[in-house]
């Protein structure tokens, strides 16, 4: 009676430990973004839980005598109001700066502008607004006064310019500042990962470089720009120390030049620190919904973006 030998096929536990590998890492990320679902959800509860006294007052009660939505309203459009300035301001700026690091400067000169850009994006936004508030605000007092005089017949102009310069008009250029960086350097990314075959069909055909950049390279990156937009429009909405060092707030105006104005989070981090009672769930009440505006715009920038990756190459 013969035996035979069984002789381990080769590599065969390298596969078994690639399979334990997998799993391992399989189990690791749905941990993982089962904990992030996890803590969203807690966080919304605790703003729901902790707000809900604000709800169920009386509206005498509330700040302003008025009611929880005449309080938030004012301060929801001063937010969206220094987010918007922001972004008309970055997203041009920011777009522009990417694509000439990335198809337009020297190899060299390209390496240097990336470094600077992502050193900009790691700034405190702290640092930014003691700039704001000790440098900018003062020289742009000289142009809020000529916009008054002679631009003053438009409403977001019209005067008396502020004495100081703090003003909406100056948190939403600081905020600009902040964001652009972001912008720039996620936009950066997705233009060096334009398909390179496409760019040089183009360029094959006679398209000249900017014929070869609308055509070849902007609508690849459509999806991207929309994301590194909206992500700092998050930055934006939830800024705090910056804006509070920049804006000298007061009721909502719709001059730009004027004090007044304010934020959903300079509000609650100038007055939560003494806040108590009913004031304090009131601000929670606030930071709630600041929770469902940013929720809100991420819902719309990720409708955006599959509604157009068809055309971006993201599929």
């Amino acid at each position: 009676m013969s035996t035979t030998k069984l002789v381990p096929k080769a590599g065969a536990g390298q596969a078994g430990s690639g399979r334990i590998g997998d799993k391992v890492f399989s189990g690791a990320a749905l941990t993982a973004g089962a904990l992030i679902v996890a803590v969203l959800f807690a966080v919304a509860l605790f703003l729901i839980i902790q707000a809900l006294p604000t709800f169920s007052a009386a509206s005498a009660d509330i700040t302003g005598g008025e009611g929880f939505f005449s309080y938030i309203l004012p301060i929801v459009i001063g937010t969206l109001i220094a987010a918007t300035i922001a972004l008309l301001i970055a997203t041009p700026i920011g777009v522009a700066v990417a694509l000439f690091i990335s198809h337009y400067a020297p190899r060299s000169l390209a390496r240097g502008l990336g470094y600077v850009v992502d050193l900009l994006a790691a700034i405190p936004s702290v640092v930014y607004g003691a700039w704001g508030a000790s440098f900018l605000a003062s020289n742009l007092k000289v142009p809020y006064q000529w916009l008054a005089e002679n631009a003053g017949w438009i409403p977001i102009f019209g005067g008396p310019a502020s004495g100081t310069g703090k003003t909406i008009l100056t948190a939403g250029i600081v905020l600009a500042v902040m964001v652009l960086p972001i912008i720039a350097s996620l936009t950066r990314e997705i233009f060096l990962q334009a398909p390179m075959l496409h760019q040089e069909a183009a360029l094959a055909l006679g398209a000249t470089r900017w014929e070869m950049i609308r055509m070849a390279v902007l609508p690849f990156a459509r999806g991207g720009i929309i994301s590194a937009v909206m992500l700092g429009l998050g930055r934006a909405l939830g800024e705090t120390m910056a804006v509070a060092l920049v804006l000298s707030s007061g009721p909502l105006i719709a001059s730009l030049i004027r004090s007044g104005n304010q934020t959903i989070a300079a509000e609650i981090a100038l007055d939560f620190p003494e806040a108590f009672g009913l004031r304090m769930h009131e601000l929670i009440a606030a930071g709630l919904v600041l929770f469902l505006i940013t929720l809100a715009v991420n819902m719309v920038a990720r409708w955006i973006i599959n509604r157009h990756k068809e055309f971006s190459g993201a599929n």
